[in-house]
């Protein structure tokens, strides 16, 4: 049996039928990360629409702009702001996924619309800058950027601030733990807490899981580099934390704020989460990882039809209202 036969003998009912309803809708489309970066995003944002329908109210939805900071070499960005009826004090800074070079606040518009009614919080969407025309550390910074502006000049997001929890999915979660690493050894405040939903945290692809899955379903060991090469290049990145949140230090997983871990069961970055989790446990945390069976990479984005993606979410929502409680 392939390795992409063994995935999808684990999927559940619905996620093998969704698979099957996108393959039948898509036809044979090229492998976005084979095309030209701009060619593949047009793909990519198309083909992600239909993730972004039936879109939960908001008290107000809305763009703002947040001009450069010189210190950390960030650029103006767009950030999309999410405001739930009846939000509570508190804000979800939330960063999207795509590999580092793909995908956008509208890409994850519904994704993000839950994770606000969840949490009860403002979900803020930082539009940050892609790779490969603009690789590590140019995203990193705007991430980190945003989350400063949120910390400093919570009037411009309309909004109380009040405890902030950051959030991610894919690479955007390796983008959410590297911010707070980055501002764990700048010495600046502590978050509330992290969702990290099934992240890639280090430039390695023999993990049990990449070898298990390397074909899929859904992604691959082959997409996986070219992602990362297209994000730090050929540079050794194994010992960097900022890149590679895999390599920090005992004592700096140790000063961590709270995190809560999500991984999908059919996914080549299981593996990741999983490693992650065993060294918080052997550091003596308390953290629990969740592994959505039956799943695949990215299944969050499938809130309309994957009953586990909305439970995901609820989850993860009481676990940041609990994060934000404890500040």
């Amino acid at each position: 049996m392939s390795a992409s036969a063994a995935g999808m003998s684990l999927l559940s009912s619905e996620m093998a039928a969704l698979l099957a309803r996108v393959a039948a809708e898509d036809g044979p489309l090229p492998d976005v990360t084979t095309l030209p970066p701009a060619e593949g995003r047009e793909q990519s944002e198309k083909t992600n629409r239909r993730w972004n329908l039936d879109l939960p109210p908001m008290e107000s939805a809305s763009d703002l702009w947040i001009e450069p900071d010189a210190a950390l070499g960030s650029a103006r960005i767009r950030v999309r702001v999410f405001v739930p009826r009846a939000a509570s004090l508190g804000t979800l800074l939330f960063v999207h996924g795509g590999g580092f070079a793909f995908c956008s606040p509208e890409s994850h518009e519904r994704c993000a619309r839950v994770l606000a009614l969840e949490t009860g919080m403002a979900v803020m969407v930082p539009d940050y800058r892609l790779a490969p025309e603009h690789p590590y550390p140019a995203g990193l910074m705007d991430v980190v950027a945003c989350l400063r502006k949120l910390q400093s000049s919570p009037d411009i997001f309309d909004t109380e601030t009040g405890p902030i929890v950051i959030a991610g999915d894919s690479a955007g979660a390796n983008l959410a733990l590297a911010a707070v690493l980055h501002e764990q050894q700048a010495g600046r405040p502590a978050l509330a807490g992290a969702l990290l939903f099934y992240g890639t945290f280090a430039r390695e692809f023999t993990t049990a899981s990449y070898r298990e899955f390397a074909e899929g379903p859904g992604l691959t060991r082959g997409k996986m580099q070219r992602y990362w090469q297209w994000y730090v290049g050929d540079r050794d990145v194994g010992a960097d934390p900022l890149a590679s949140p895999l390599a920090a230090s005992d004592q700096t997983l140790a000063a961590l704020p709270p995190l809560h871990l999500m991984a999908a069961a059919v996914d080549p970055l299981l593996s990741d989460t999983l490693i992650l989790h065993q060294r918080l446990q052997s550091l003596g945390r308390s953290e629990t990882v969740t592994v959505v069976p039956g799943v695949t990479h990215g299944f969050l984005q499938n809130t309309v039809d994957l009953a586990a993606a909305r439970e995901a979410l609820s989850v993860a929502g009481q676990k940041a209202k609990e994060m934000a409680a404890r500040m």
